[in-house]
C-alpha cells in the first residue's frame, strides 16, 4: 500500500531536472577545463547585467518609482525618439542637470557647464512645446534638479553693508551664474503653470519645505532671481490651494523677522506685491487672520528705515484692506500718526500720500473719531520748513473728498488748522508755500466767512494772553534778580516773544 501510495506522487518537472543538469553541467565544464574560459565569460555576463540595473536604477529620482524603466542617453535630442520613450529622455536630461560642476579643473568645468546650459535650453523648449507629460518620476526628478540648483546659502559679503532701501542710489548686487539661474527658473516656472499637472501629486514633493527654501531665496540681492521667485510663489499659492494658509503665515513670519530681529531683507517689496493680489482675493467679511495681519504686519511696516524700498507695495495692501473693510480705515490712520517720521522729511511727503489715499475711503463716521489728532498733525506738516512736506500737506486742500469731509467738520478742524496757516502767511521762507497758503486761507473763507473771522479773533486773544505772560515772566525776573542784589542790566532785558509755531504758557 505505502508503494503505491508514493507512485501517484508527482516528480519533479522536466524544468527542475533541466536547470540541475545545466548547473551540473556546467560545474562539470567549468571544473574539466584547462583554461578557465568558460567560468570567465559566465562572469563576465553577470557582472555586465549588474552594470545595466545599476544604470537604469540611477536613472530617475526616486528610483523606487520606476525600477525597472528603462534609461535613455541623455545626450539624445526629443526629436530622436520616439514618443513613448520621451518621458525616460526627459528624467535622464533633468538628472544630467543635477549635477555640480568641480572647480579644480576649469577646462571640463566650462565643458559641462556648456553641456547643462544647452540641456537646460532643451528641457525649457521642451515644456514650453506642450509635448511633456509630467508622471511621478517626472514631478520627482524636477524638484530635485531645481532644489540642487536653485537653494542654497547666501554668504555674508553677498549682501550689502546698510538696509535694503536706505540708500536710494545704491548700486543692485547681480548673481554670477544668473544665467544658468535663469534657465532653471523659467523652466520651474513653465513646470508649475503647466494645464495637465497633477496637483495631487505635485504638491507631495512640493511640500512645505520645498517652499520654505524657495521663500529663503527672496534674501537675494539680484533682483532678477526676486522677480522670477515672485512669479513662481505666486503660481504656486494659485495652483497649489492646499499650501496657501501655509504660505501666508511663512510670508508673515518673514515680515516679524524683519521687523522685531534684522531690519535686513531684500525682498520685502517683491513679498508685499504677491500679498497685494491675494488681498484683492480676499472673500467678505475678512477672516481675523487677515485683520491680524493688517494691524501686526503691514502697519508696523511704516516704521523701518528703509520703508522707501518697498512703500508703494505697503500702500497698495494698505488701500487693499480699506477697499475691503472701510472700518480698518481708523486703524491705518492710527497706526500712520503712530509711526510718523519726525526727522525724516522723504517719509513724511510718502505717508501723506498714503494718507490722503485712504481719505478718500475713509466714512464720515471714521473720520469724526479720528480727525482731530489727524489735523492736529497735518497742521504741523502745514509749518514745515522742508518746503516739500509743506507744499505736499496743503494739496490735501485739492481732493475734492477730502475738502468733502472738512466741510462737514469744519467747526473742529478750521480751529485746529487756521492757526497753521496764520504762522505760515508770517514766517514761512518759500514763496510757493506761502501761496499755497493764501490759496487755502481763501478757500476757508469761501466755506465758512463766519468762523474764518471767529477763529482769527481767537487767535489775536490767544497772541493777547501769550504777551501777557510773557511780559508777567520778564517782570518776575527782573524782581528776582533785584530781590537777589543783581541790577539789572539792558542786555539781560528779554524782549517781548512773538508767539512761535507751538506755543506754550509757562
Amino acid at each position: 500500500m505505502l508503494k503505491q501510495f508514493l507512485r501517484k506522487l508527482p516528480r519533479k518537472s522536466q524544468r527542475s531536472d533541466s536547470l540541475d543538469s545545466v548547473g551540473t553541467d556546467s560545474v562539470d565544464r567549468t571544473s574539466n577545463s584547462d583554461d578557465g574560459v568558460q567560468c570567465t565569460n559566465f562572469g563576465n555576463k553577470i557582472s555586465s547585467r549588474l552594470r545595466v540595473v545599476k544604470r537604469v536604477s540611477s536613472a530617475v529620482f526616486p528610483s523606487s518609482i520606476m525600477a525597472g524603466s528603462e534609461a535613455v542617453e541623455p545626450n539624445l535630442a526629443f526629436n530622436d525618439v520616439s514618443n513613448p520613450q520621451k518621458p525616460n529622455l526627459f528624467i535622464s536630461k533633468l538628472n544630467l542637470c543635477c549635477e555640480v560642476c568641480n572647480s579644480s579643473d576649469p577646462g571640463k568645468t566650462t565643458t559641462e557647464q556648456d553641456l547643462k546650459r544647452q540641456t537646460l535650453i532643451e528641457l525649457v523648449d521642451f515644456v514650453s512645446s506642450g509635448c511633456a507629460k509630467f508622471n511621478e518620476p517626472a514631478i520627482a526628478a524636477m524638484c530635485k534638479m531645481c532644489a540642487i540648483n536653485l537653494f542654497r546659502v547666501f554668504p555674508p559679503k553677498y549682501r550689502s553693508n546698510t538696509a535694503s532701501g536706505e540708500v536710494d542710489d545704491e548700486e543692485p548686487m547681480f548673481d554670477p551664474g544668473w544665467s544658468s539661474l535663469q534657465l532653471v527658473y523659467d523652466l520651474l516656472l513653465q513646470f508649475i503653470g503647466y494645464n495637465s499637472l497633477d496637483v495631487k501629486v505635485a504638491k507631495k514633493y512640493m511640500d512645505h519645505s520645498f517652499i520654505l527654501r524657495l521663500l529663503d531665496l527672496f534674501e537675494s540681492e539680484d533682483p532678477r532671481e526676486r522677480d522670477c521667485l515672485k512669479t513662481i510663489l505666486h503660481g504656486i499659492y494659485g495652483k497649489f490651494t492646499v499650501h496657501r494658509p501655509f504660505i501666508r503665515k511663512a510670508v508673515s513670519n518673514i515680515i516679524y523677522s524683519f521687523l522685531y530681529e534684522t531690519e535686513r531683507h531684500s525682498g520685502i517689496g517683491e513679498l508685499l506685491e504677491i500679498f497685494g493680489s491675494i488681498i484683492s482675493g480676499f472673500a467678505l467679511p475678512l477672516k481675523e487672520e487677515h485683520k491680524m495681519f493688517l494691524c501686526r504686519a503691514l502697519i508696523p511696516l511704516h516704521k523701518p528705515k528703509s520703508v522707501g524700498a518697498y512703500h508703494q507695495q505697503l500702500t497698495y495692501c494698505v488701500v487693499q484692506f480699506v477697499d475691503k473693510d472701510p472700518k480698518l480705515a481708523n486703524s491705518v490712520i492710527t497706526g500712520l500718526l503712530k509711526y510718523w517720521p519726525v526727522t525724516n522729511s522723504q517719509k513724511e511727503l510718502m505717508f501723506i500720500s498714503e494718507l490722503e489715499e485712504i481719505l478718500e475711503m475713509t466714512s464720515m463716521a471714521d473720520f469724526q473719531k479720528i480727525m482731530v489728532p489727524l489735523f492736529l498733525r497735518i497742521a504741523c506738516c502745514l509749518n514745515s520748513f522742508h518746503y516739500q512736506v509743506a507744499e505736499r500737506a496743503h494739496m490735501l486742500w485739492n481732493n475734492e473728498r477730502v475738502l468733502n469731509l472738512i466741510r462737514h467738520n469744519r467747526q473742529v478742524i478750521f480751529p485746529l488748522v487756521f492757526p497753521a496757516l496764520e504762522r505760515n502767511s508770517r514766517n514761512h521762507w518759500n514763496q510757493t508755500v506761502l501761496n499755497l497758503t493764501k490759496n487755502t486761507r481763501k478757500t476757508l473763507f469761501e466755506m465758512d466767512e463766519e468762523l474764518v473771522a471767529a477763529c482769527e479773533r481767537k487767535l489775536e486773544e490767544e497772541n493777547s494772553h501769550l504777551n501777557e505772560a510773557t511780559e508777567k515772566r520778564k517782570l518776575t525776573w527782573e524782581r528776582l534778580e533785584i530781590a537777589a542784589g543783581i541790577k539789572p542790566s539792558a542786555a539781560n532785558i528779554v524782549p517781548p516773544v512773538k508767539p512761535t509755531a507751538c506755543p506754550i504758557a509757562c
